[in-house]
């Protein structure tokens, strides 16, 4: 990869395929929560991005100081309630995703975006790693007309400058409603660290994450 104007891009990405997990496949999720509103608290702010495996983003961003709550679930398909056996299939439209409650006085929107396109490969379509199919896929779903301008303008930044090799694919869409994911898949990496997918992807992705972003940890 090609360094610019933006730090050096680290992809992170996964040796083993998030299609390997299975155990409560039946699990039901729960209903849609609309993602136009705001949260009850004002002065925070609403996030959401799917670049791969939610269980790898999810503990990525939750080492972020100003980052208050996380939930991974589903968005961005055409489907009611999925369950993960339905998102898996491909067959939905929904993307694996997590939706995060930040603080814009402690982290910017352009910050998350920072590590959002750090953290992951934004040049492979429908696919990170291992991991294939358009439950994979890079996306930023954008709450506000101020986000999805701050995420086109980010985009293309890193296509003019080179930043990659390739070209940026991450799709920008509205993001209208999502699913939560059933409750085995929530705060997944810190309750399973030593299963082998935490231990063989997630915690490399992490070390790689802790090292460029040092500054933005959580103590």
């Amino acid at each position: 990869m090609k360094s610019g104007i933006f730090l050096p891009l680290i992809l992170l990405l996964a040796g083993a395929s998030c299609g390997q997990r299975k155990n409560s496949e039946n699990a039901t999720t729960t209903t849609p929560i609309m993602t136009n509103q705001s949260t009850e608290t004002t002065e925070l702010a609403l996030a959401t991005f799917g670049s791969g495996c939610f269980w790898c983003t999810e503990a990525i961003f939750q080492r972020l100081e100003g980052v208050n709550k996380i939930v991974s679930g589903y968005a961005g398909g055409k489907v009611k309630n999925p369950t993960y056996k339905e998102v898996c299939s491909g067959l939905t439209g929904h993307a694996e995703i997590i939706q995060l409650t930040y603080d814009p006085k402690v982290i910017m929107f352009e910050e998350l975006l920072e590590v959002f396109w750090q953290t992951h490969d934004p040049t492979t379509l429908n696919r990170q790693g291992a991991d294939v199919g358009t439950q994979y896929r890079s996306v930023v779903f954008y709450h506000t007309d101020e986000q999805k301008q701050l995420a086109e303008t980010y985009k293309k930044k890193l296509n003019d400058s080179g930043a990659f090799d390739n070209p940026v694919v991450t799709e920008i869409s509205p993001l209208t409603e999502y699913y939560p994911a059933e409750e085995y898949h929530q705060n997944y990496y810190n309750l399973n660290g030593s299963a082998p997918y935490c231990a063989y992807v997630i915690q490399p992705k992490i070390d790689k994450f802790k090292k460029v972003f040092k500054d933005k940890l959580k103590e």
